[in-house]
């Protein structure tokens, strides 16, 4: 069941228009450390909350092995964020946005993407938010077009053994190049290539 649009979708609407416009590295870090600041504590907590209980629900050996990583990709990139704005790192930024056609269509993306899930199935449904969800792609973005780096942390491991690895630094992911019919996957538009197969 789709929730309603309303107020919430005409903000992600705008936050992302924002976003777009940003020409450097930089001035996109800066902006999306606006957006992530102002999540309140109470969010955070709801947000972390359904994070942990997505990774609980994991088989336990791959859980071990990946709930660090799927942590890291959302405590880490968080904390990152905000320091490199408070360091005022953002402002020697002046490189243009690397990938400009993937960020602008990652942004375009994303309004839809914030409501491509059955609150049904949430963790906590009775507090669920389209702005939660765009907060995992607030971070997704940052990583990706500010950072130059995959959307999962390098070391991120997949069923099958393989894992997110970075060689000469150049980044390659097992999945990148298989969720390309979920329109709303980080994998399309990280800049990780797909790591070749045998």
């Amino acid at each position: 069941m789709e929730p309603p649009r309303g107020h919430e979708y005409d903000r992600i609407q705008e936050v992302c228009a924002r976003l777009s416009k940003a020409p450097t590295r930089g001035e996109l870090g800066i902006l999306l450390s606006r957006e992530v600041a102002a999540y309140s504590l109470f969010d955070l907590q709801v947000i972390m909350g359904r994070t942990r209980y997505e990774i609980h629900r994991l088989p336990p050996a791959y859980r071990r092995s990946a709930g660090p990583y799927l942590l890291s990709q959302i405590v880490d990139a968080h904390h990152m964020l905000l320091s490199m704005c408070t360091r005022g790192a953002f402002n020697e930024m002046h490189q243009p946005v690397k990938e400009r056609e993937a960020c602008l269509s990652y942004f375009s993306m994303v309004p839809e993407g914030c409501y491509a899930f059955d609150i049904r199935a949430e963790y906590l449904p009775q507090f669920h938010s389209p702005m939660h969800r765009l907060f995992y792609y607030l971070l997704g973005g940052f990583v990706m077009f500010v950072l130059d780096k995959p959307g999962h942390p390098v070391g991120t491991p997949f069923p099958g053994g393989q894992m997110v690895e970075e060689r000469d630094g150049k980044f390659f992911c097992p999945v990148r190049d298989k969720h390309k019919d979920v329109f709303f996957a980080l994998c399309n538009f990280c800049p990780a290539r797909q790591t070749e197969e045998g």
